[in-house]
């Protein structure tokens, strides 16, 4: 029985996709839709997605529920790490003080990094550990809408 291995991986790729923004989350795929969303006012929570068990079993789920919540963020968005590599990268020079991560969240204002849940803090937590986490840093930085 042969495996076609790259057509296993788009599948995740692209069920990871689907999954993050069925949530509420617009994807950033290239240098330019980073930059404009970034410097958009308000408070945008990024998503760094990937592949791995963690971000499937944890991340996305958390990203999904955080945002049903009365105070939350003006913006979502989410960029694919190993995937869309230019978009991740740029929205990483925002990240000022924090090493790659992912998955990962960032919690950004008017295009300034606020704070990071990094992969230490979701690997090998439940996503309602996450989400509590999440709407902790909504509760500090977050307008109830």
């Amino acid at each position: 029985m042969n495996i076609d291995f790259n057509f296993f991986m788009n599948d995740v790729v692209r069920q990871a996709r689907e999954e993050i923004v069925a949530a509420g989350y617009t994807e950033l795929k290239t240098i330019e839709e980073v930059d404009e969303v970034f410097k958009k006012d308000g408070v945008t929570l990024v998503m760094i997605n990937s592949v791995c068990g963690c971000a499937g079993g944890v991340a996305r789920p958390a990203a999904a529920h955080a945002i049903h919540y009365d105070k939350r963020p003006d913006h979502f968005v989410t960029v694919f790490a190993g995937q869309d590599k230019e978009a991740t990268q740029q929205a990483r020079q925002y990240f000022e003080g924090y090493p790659p991560s992912s998955p990962s969240f960032a919690l950004m204002k008017d295009g300034k990094i606020l704070t990071m849940v990094e992969r230490h803090e979701i690997e090998g937590h439940t996503p309602m550990e996450v989400v509590t986490k999440l709407q902790n840093y909504f509760d500090q930085y977050c307008e109830e809408v």
